[in-house]
């Protein structure tokens, strides 16, 4: 399965700027823009099992493709929504529990990375993860 593995975080591009847009604080941005994020994928058919681990939280998500579900950010803010596989592309759609506003997020494989995309109300950013 193609995003099988474990990504480190290289670089960010916009991520200060999506996170103001998502209400985040200074504070909680200026350490997100440098959490060290790694992200273990393990893909059998349409289930996955994700492992995020930074300087602030480990995390263990299961999830099945189209399958609404409940998950928090780092920051706490609440969403719930769905993956789903569109071509090589693993795209995600979830709305914000507390003013109901979408959040999208796309995972693609462009090389040896991981590039992960989001946009919340207009404002685009982008994760790019190395293969570790």
């Amino acid at each position: 399965m193609t995003f099988n593995g474990t990504w480190k975080v290289d670089r960010n591009e916009n991520y200060e700027k999506f996170m103001e847009q998502m209400g985040v604080n200074m504070v909680k941005r200026k350490l997100a823009s440098h959490d060290n994020l790694k992200i273990t994928i393990e893909q059998t058919g349409d289930k996955f099992h994700v492992k995020e681990s930074s300087n602030f939280r480990n995390i263990e998500i299961n999830f099945t493709l189209g399958v609404n579900f409940e998950y928090s950010l780092a920051d706490g803010t609440q969403l719930s929504g769905a993956w789903t596989m569109e071509g090589d592309t693993l795209k995600g759609v979830f709305n914000r529990k507390d003013n109901g506003k979408p959040l999208t997020t796309v995972r693609t494989i462009q090389g040896d990375e991981l590039v992960q995309t989001y946009n919340y109300e207009g404002v685009d950013a982008k994760r790019i993860f190395k293969r570790s």
